[in-house]
């Protein structure tokens, strides 16, 4: 009897310890383990990355349509990027796709500094890991952690630069302006923004950026709990650009279907049908670019 409590003993310390040793590489969804991890930790070490694909020549769930792309992390490409200095990027959305805007992947380390965007561009950058320094035009320094963000609206002098490794989203578009309505810049954190109602919908709903007339896109942070779905099958004008920050589910684009999880990009032209369910044992969060306030016809520029 009592060499039998003591296998059982034994045997659970054993799974226990194979557990938690799967956990830290990914392949467990136990919500237990996974919250001692930092937030969006799942985004930049996401299950499939290519050092678990060694023994899949050849593989990759990225998919490339003339309405839809779903782009995952063992297919992202860095280099260094043009005007930044100590810095690589991975582009994920360009207008060689169809978009009309820009939507990239920033790894920073010590000594990294930023450039600034093409002329009339402004930038949204969302951290995912470490923090980085934001300088504004007035030389005042903004620190961002994880979970901030920071609209710099087009043609405002600033730089960012990192004492060490730190991962990032960044949104270029080229500004449309409509009457006298200048952008502003906006430095805030995601639990700083106010929860949305959401007629007909269950998701949780904020939106990072002002709905007034000067802003051109917005994005939007969407939380699911496990088996939500979006009740409408969406198809409108707007373009998305997503970032599935935590979790896992299934993407309805067109007609094809695509088991998602964190670390996943997903490009979405206009009229493309889209839907979402949310799936596993811990909520789904996505991020979400969408063009607003303009009309498609296109919107006249005037003069001050």
């Amino acid at each position: 009897m009592r060499q039998g409590a003591q296998f059982l003993i034994f045997a659970l310390i054993i799974f226990t310890f194979t557990e938690f040793a799967f956990c830290q590489q990914g392949f467990c969804s136990s919500a237990s383990i996974l919250n001692e991890q930092p937030l969006y930790w799942k985004a930049t070490h996401p299950t499939l990355a290519p050092s678990h694909l060694q023994d899949l020549p050849g593989f990759t769930r990225s998919v490339y349509k003339a309405d839809h792309a779903l782009i995952t992390p063992e297919s992202h490409v860095f280099s260094p990027l043009p005007n930044w200095n100590n810095t690589s990027g991975a582009y994920l959305i360009t207008p060689s796709t169809g978009s009309h805007f820009v939507m990239y992947l920033v790894k920073m380390q010590e000594t990294s500094e930023s450039g600034l965007p093409p002329v009339d561009v402004e930038r949204f950058m969302f951290i995912l890991q470490g923090v980085v320094t934001l300088r504004d035009m007035l030389e005042n320094e903004h620190i961002l952690e994880v979970d901030s963000f920071a609209y710099i609206p087009p043609n405002m002098k600033h730089t960012i630069k990192s004492d060490s490794s730190a991962i990032f989203i960044v949104f270029e578009k080229r500004y449309e302006l409509l009457g006298n309505y200048p952008s502003e810049l906006i430095i805030d954190s995601t639990d700083k923004q106010p929860l949305l109602e959401t007629p007909g919908e269950v998701f949780a709903l904020r939106k990072l950026l002002p709905t007034s007339l000067e802003f051109d896109f917005n994005i939007h942070i969407m939380d699911f709990q496990p088996g939500e779905f979006l009740n409408v099958k969406e198809v409108h004008y707007n373009q998305h650009g997503l970032l599935l920050l935590e979790g896992q589910g299934i993407y309805r684009l067109g007609d094809s279907w695509y088991p998602v999880q964190a670390g996943d990009t997903i490009w979405m032209a206009p009229f493309v049908p889209q839907w979402y369910a949310a799936l596993g044992k811990t909520r789904s969060r996505y991020l979400l670019y969408k063009d607003v306030n303009r009309n498609p016809l296109g919107s006249p520029t005037f003069q001050a």
